[in-house]
């Protein structure tokens, strides 16, 4: 299961948290997987979210555009 899900973008977001710094091989090996079924995965911490909302949109924005231009 992912945070969030965009199919005919191929773009999955996850918000991480604090448990994200113990277990960055699990999270490597998702990603990985993601990836290999065309998808890009997205990263954002939970503290960029609180604190910089308009520079996750940002970011958000740019992966989508990125992803429609290899489409």
């Amino acid at each position: 299961m992912v945070d969030f899900c965009a199919p005919r973008r191929k773009l999955i977001l996850e918000l991480d948290g604090s448990q994200h710094l113990e277990q960055q091989e699990y999270d490597d090996e998702r990603t990985t997987f993601f990836e290999s079924k065309g998808y890009r995965v997205l990263r954002i911490w939970n503290n960029e979210v609180m604190n910089d909302i308009e520079g996750v949109l940002r970011a958000i924005d740019l992966a989508l555009e990125e992803n429609s231009k290899i489409e």
